[in-house]
């Protein structure tokens, strides 16, 4: 069977080849067009006020907002460096836009990120930062955010890529900006419902003032309700710069399904799902081969070509084989993208089965995660919820046959429910939904020989029962980065902003070991008295065996050659026909510095025999 695995990756011309991803992208997962952000910042007097004047090192409202900026730039930068950005302030005293609006300054139009885009963003921190600002852009004191709107919406349109997402994000601490002006908050409420309909969403990231953000004094009306309730916003102010980053990084990445499907709950009853992908194994990126005299990208393209005659040949003048014991079976390309199709793409409920049925060992690779869509069967999330609400209190789990695509071969997996979780600031942790985990089919298991079992004795295992307790601590994936990828990519970020040298990541796998020892004191030493023979060293290293002298010797090459054969070969032309080493020991019986390359050795030699 697993001869056959090949027709259900790279078959096809090179457009499938571009399509097929792999097994576990299933559906949708191509995404059309770029996503683009616009941060709508206001830069009234404001947000320059620290909220304890005696405290220093507070951060003011507007160089948090710059710090989430620029942490969005950089992870855009490292993820995803095709999605589009913007920066517009509002509230100035200058202005700088395409309608001539007044207190409105885009200080960056949308585009890609990159290292100029930061290192302007950066000059605008800390207390030069400040000063930075008020020479270059000033702090106005009127506006209206329609306009401000507006000159965000005209950004978009200029946009000459196909754009997946449009969104604004708006920081600011002013909870009523036109509280005095009826007619200004109007138009604004006006035109944030015309970007809504136009398919841009506005995303409020307000921050602390005196006497709290009320939010229902204005900006009810003007984010996308929707939306925030899609992703789980919450609606309370941020103080601190954790809690707006936190913030902003729900936010900025707009939530893309691998795929919708029908979730087949029987013969007449249907629903429609997303399939989405929570965990992703990150590599670092391969380097991009470019022209060496240009610096432009270069294309690879694969041509097929008849070993006889040299010619060129089509895709239609080529067939597919494949080996079946010692016989070869010829498929042609209709046959072939048959054999891939099994069944419509979807889910298909076989039945339930408890929680504790499903094992550890039966892990195959990460789950993907299952959310209802409205978008082909209209009452999907009633339907889901019910479903999810009776498996949570039955502790059952779905067993389905899961198709993610036309050319993709059935997967035998199970929906594992899940419960919603919020933090403290009622920030959605866990969504609702089902997990779903593949599950193996009987070819995927295979039996490994043990050795024969050794019982330890009680006293053993109850002191490594308590080596256990002490060395147990709360664990958290998210708590550690892959070292090797935080490096290079802090090593690329100096290169590009020009720093003196990358800031070093933090290797948060080493364990530490002077913590553990203080946590075990004798108790190591104990269990090794227990376990192991009394001359055990855990340090001690084998000695390798050495060769006499006279061996070695033997096997070493003949590198010494004699005076009379180096003139000779100098006479004659032909002393590069002589190997490195043997040159390196000619230059060191002579006395001569020759460097390390041949063509050093062959003109350090031939000066010497010259001059003398």
């Amino acid at each position: 069977m697993s001869g056959w695995e090949s027709y259900y990756k790279n078959e096809g011309d090179e457009e499938e080849e571009e399509q097929d991803e792999g097994p576990e992208a299933g559906g949708e997962y191509k995404y059309s067009g770029r996503d683009s952000l616009i941060f709508l910042v206001d830069a009234s007097r404001a947000m320059f006020e620290s909220q304890n004047e005696g405290d220093e090192d507070e951060l003011t409202p507007f160089e948090m907002s710059i710090e989430c900026i620029l942490s969005v730039y950089t992870n855009k930068i490292i993820s995803s460096d095709r999605d589009l950005l913007a920066v517009v302030f509002y509230g100035t005293k200058k202005d700088k836009n395409s309608v001539n609006f007044k207190n409105i300054y885009v200080l960056q139009e949308l585009d890609n990120p990159g290292a100029k885009r930061v290192l302007e963003l950066d000059r605008f921190k800390g207390q030069l930062g400040k000063k930075h600002f008020q020479d270059l852009i000033g702090c106005g004191s009127d506006y209206s955010l329609s306009e401000a709107l507006w000159v965000c919406a005209n950004l978009f349109s200029d946009v000459q890529f196909k754009m997946s997402h449009k969104r604004i994000m708006l920081f600011t601490n002013e909870d009523d900006p036109h509280g005095s002006d009826s007619a200004k908050a109007s138009r604004a409420r006006t035109k944030a419902a015309d970007l809504r309909d136009t398919g841009i969403f506005l995303d409020l990231m307000h921050l602390k003032k005196p006497g709290g953000f009320d939010i229902s004094l204005f900006y009810r009306d003007i984010i996308s309700i929707a939306e925030d309730e899609d992703i789980g916003v919450h609606f309370e102010e941020s103080s601190k710069l954790e809690d707006l980053l936190r913030k902003v990084r729900a936010k900025e990445n707009k939530k893309r399904a691998l795929g919708r499907l029908k979730f087949k709950l029987s013969k007449d009853v249907a629903l429609t799902v997303g399939i989405y992908n929570l965990v992703q194994k990150a590599f670092r990126p391969p380097p991009v081969r470019l022209y060496r005299e240009t610096n432009e990208p270069v294309k690879t393209k694969t041509r097929t070509f008849n070993v006889n005659n040299g010619s060129l040949l089509l895709p239609s003048d080529t067939k597919r084989s494949q080996s079946y014991g010692s016989r070869q079976i010829v498929l042609e390309k209709e046959e072939t993208v048959q054999l891939k199709r099994f069944d419509e793409p979807g889910l298909i409920l076989i039945g339930f089965k408890p929680l504790i049925m499903l094992k550890k060992h039966h892990y195959l690779r990460p789950s993907l995660f299952v959310y209802p869509e409205e978008s082909m069967v209209n009452g999907s999330t009633a339907l889901f919820s019910a479903l999810l609400t009776k498996c949570l209190e039955k502790e059952v789990m779905a067993v389905c046959r899961y198709t993610p695509r036309h050319n993709s071969p059935p997967y035998f997996v199970t929906l594992v429910p899940q419960e919603e979780e919020l933090d403290d600031q009622k920030v959605q942790v866990t969504p609702p939904g089902f997990q779903l985990i593949f599950l193996p089919y009987a070819d995927d298991k295979r039996k490994v020989p043990f050795t024969e079992k050794v019982l330890a004795n009680p006293e053993q295992v109850d002191k490594m029962k308590t080596i256990v307790q002490k060395l147990r601590f709360n664990y958290r994936s998210d708590s550690f980065e892959n070292p090797v990828l935080q490096q290079h990519f802090r090593n690329l970020e100096a290169l590009a902003l020009d720093l003196m040298e990358p800031e070093q990541a933090v290797d948060l796998t080493l364990p530490k070991v002077e913590a553990m020892d203080k946590r075990l004191g004798s108790l190591v030493d104990e269990f090794k008295e227990l376990v192991y023979p009394p001359d055990y060293n855990p340090q001690g290293k084998t000695t390798k065996r050495k060769q006499d002298d006279e061996g070695s010797r033997n096997k070493r090459p003949k590198v010494e050659v004699s005076e009379e054969e180096l003139k000779a070969h100098i006479s004659k032309g032909t002393l590069g026909k002589l190997t490195v080493p043997m040159l390196k020991e000619a230059c060191r019986v002579y006395g001569l510095k020759g460097g390390m390359k041949k063509q050093e050795l062959l003109d350090t030699l031939t000066r010497h025999f010259q001059e003398g």
